[in-house]
């Protein structure tokens, strides 16, 4: 009997695209479905009902949630084609050490750029092209995080590239100024199609950060 694989997702979530590169890096098929975080499907309030968060997948009715955890689980049922975490125990481990990192550090420094203004968000602007340093550091010289082969640390950093233009454009600075190695890491990325066609377009994030940003009135 095939796996009945579904994704409850939202187009603009970074942690939802993470979901979607595994999929396609696994050439996995399955259904999406695009859910109104204003008006939550009684699916996603089911099969999440402690954070009631996007994204979830469902894998023969069973719910697996956390987009971090959504990806390993992905990986360890469908081992058999493309490897996302490394063999190694100590690389995995370092793999989750910097994932978990990205998802401590970097989500709240950039959510500051663009629901604050003045001082505060110029220490937010400070905060997150120190993180991104940090991580551009870690990578070095090599083509991917883990060295020569795209795998789970990059589908953890990959999908906030997707909000780089918004963040750019609102906070007035240039990331790739900042960070050239970890754009030059970005677009090597995007030469995958996996990692292009699951990516949302940067102007339509552009288009949802305005839009988030009228609503909280800021």
């Amino acid at each position: 009997m095939a796996d009945e694989v579904i994704l409850l997702d939202g187009y603009v979530s970074s942690f939802g695209m993470r979901v979607r590169v595994a999929l396609a890096e696994k050439g996995i098929r399955y259904e999406y479905r695009e859910e109104d975080l204003r008006n939550k499907s009684q699916l996603l309030l089911k099969m999440n009902p402690i954070h009631k968060k996007i994204p979830v997948l469902i894998h023969n009715g069973k719910p697996v949630c956390e987009s971090l955890i959504i990806v390993q689980y992905i990986d360890e049922v469908w081992k058999d084609k493309a490897p996302l975490l490394p063999s190694d125990p100590y690389q995995r481990a370092q793999a989750r050490f910097w994932a978990d990192f990205i998802d401590k550090k970097l989500y709240d420094a950039s959510r500051k750029i663009w629901t604050t203004k003045g001082e505060e968000q110029e220490a937010a602007k400070k905060e997150f092209i120190e993180v991104l340093k940090v991580l551009e550091g870690e990578l070095g010289d090599k083509p991917y995080f883990m060295g020569e082969r795209f795998g789970f640390l990059d589908i953890a950093l990959i999908t906030f590239y997707s909000w780089f233009h918004a963040f750019e454009t609102l906070g007035n600075f240039s990331i790739e100024a900042e960070c050239p190695k970890l754009i030059s890491w970005a677009k090597r990325c995007l030469q995958k199609e996996s990692v292009s066609k699951s990516l949302a377009d940067q102007k339509k994030v552009y288009e949802f950060v305005v839009e988030m940003k009228k609503s909280l009135g800021v």
